[in-house]
């Protein structure tokens, strides 16, 4: 893939893009000083030999702009966020002040998804949270042929952009993901997403069969669920790979410890290749979750993400740039009626 390049910007702050090296790390620390101060919450991003690490493990890819001095002015990360290893989320983006508006972005973008991960054979398919404040993280997701399956709605709250002051309330999250491995593989639908996950999975870059979900919660199997709090955002992510007849039990039990963390917004992973995925998905509304979206190879195997809101929705502020998105969220604003 080639782009237009700002060619008097670059001729004026001239840069290249390639794979993190071990004596980038202190420049990568002094970036995130000058463009967070003190203030950016993975406490990784101030200690150089954390960062080497993370890179050595794979637990994060940082992708490096280098201006011609060698000084570190932008980077973009993959990053494992979901239970599945093989799925990279890509973010931490971020370009030095005097370095923006001159194409980074769109480079690293090109480095990232055209070079980087089609040799690092592990990784199976990536996904971008692009947020909903600004169309700008989405057009570029578009641009890299991603493809819209979820939206998560109030993710964060306004004082994550105080200092850009680009959000007046909680800012939603468009989930866009792009395959690299193809995995066909076979998923039940609960009933009542049927239509729009087929439309959703229609419209995806890898294969499923679809099936029903008529299976029967099985009172044998006990409730396997992962539950990780981000206190900054508020937020709760419960993973559950594996659901059995005392979910709700164990969903509510979660929800109190949450609660004690001050937590508003909760986000429940349901796995959809266990054939009983509709009753788990039925157990979840009748608690106020409504539907969030697809998510690809989730746990290996695809997830759906339903969600619940103890604060108030600001769907009037979720800006989308593309018609699927728009869909998506008119779906979720249609069902969370039907919940609460």
């Amino acid at each position: 893939m080639t782009i237009k390049q700002d060619d008097q910007a670059t001729a004026a702050k001239p840069f290249t893009v390639g794979n993190f090296r071990p004596e980038d790390a202190e420049g990568l620390v002094e970036l995130f000083r000058a463009v967070y101060g003190e203030q950016y919450p993975i406490r990784l991003f101030y200690d150089p030999a954390a960062i080497i690490l993370a890179n050595k493990e794979g637990r994060y890819y940082s992708i490096v702009a280098r201006s011609a001095s060698g000084q570190v002015v932008g980077v973009s990360h993959l990053y494992r966020s979901a239970p599945y290893p093989n799925l990279y989320e890509i973010g931490v983006s971020l370009v030095l002040k005097d370095y923006r508006n001159t194409g980074i972005n769109k480079h690293m973008g090109v480095f990232l998804f055209d070079s980087f991960v089609p040799e690092t054979t592990h990784i199976q398919e990536v996904f971008v949270e692009a947020v909903c404040n600004q169309p700008y993280t989405q057009k570029n997701a578009m641009f890299f042929k991603h493809i819209e399956t979820a939206i998560e709605v109030a993710l964060m709250p306004a004082a994550a952009y105080a200092k850009e002051k680009s959000a007046s309330g909680r800012v939603a999250s468009l989930t866009v993901f792009r395959c690299y491995h193809p995995s066909p593989h076979r998923i039940f639908l609960p009933r009542v997403y049927e239509e729009e996950l087929r439309w959703i999975y229609g419209r995806l870059d890898d294969e499923r069969d679809l099936c029903l979900s008529d299976g029967k919660l099985p009172s044998d199997i006990t409730t396997q669920a992962n539950m990780e709090l981000f206190d900054f955002a508020g937020v709760a992510r419960i993973a559950v790979p594996r659901s059995g007849a005392d979910i709700q039990t164990c969903v509510a039990d979660l929800e109190v410890k949450a609660r004690e963390k001050k937590v508003t917004v909760f986000q429940v992973w349901i796995n959809m290749t266990e054939p009983w995925a509709g009753e788990s998905v039925e157990t979840l509304r009748r608690m106020g979750y409504f539907f969030g979206g697809a998510l690809p190879r989730w746990f290996d195997g695809d997830g759906l993400l339903m969600q619940k809101l103890e604060c108030p929705p600001d769907f009037e502020s979720i800006v989308l740039d593309t018609d699927a998105g728009r869909r998506i969220l008119s779906f979720i604003q249609t069902d969370r009626a039907t919940v609460i």
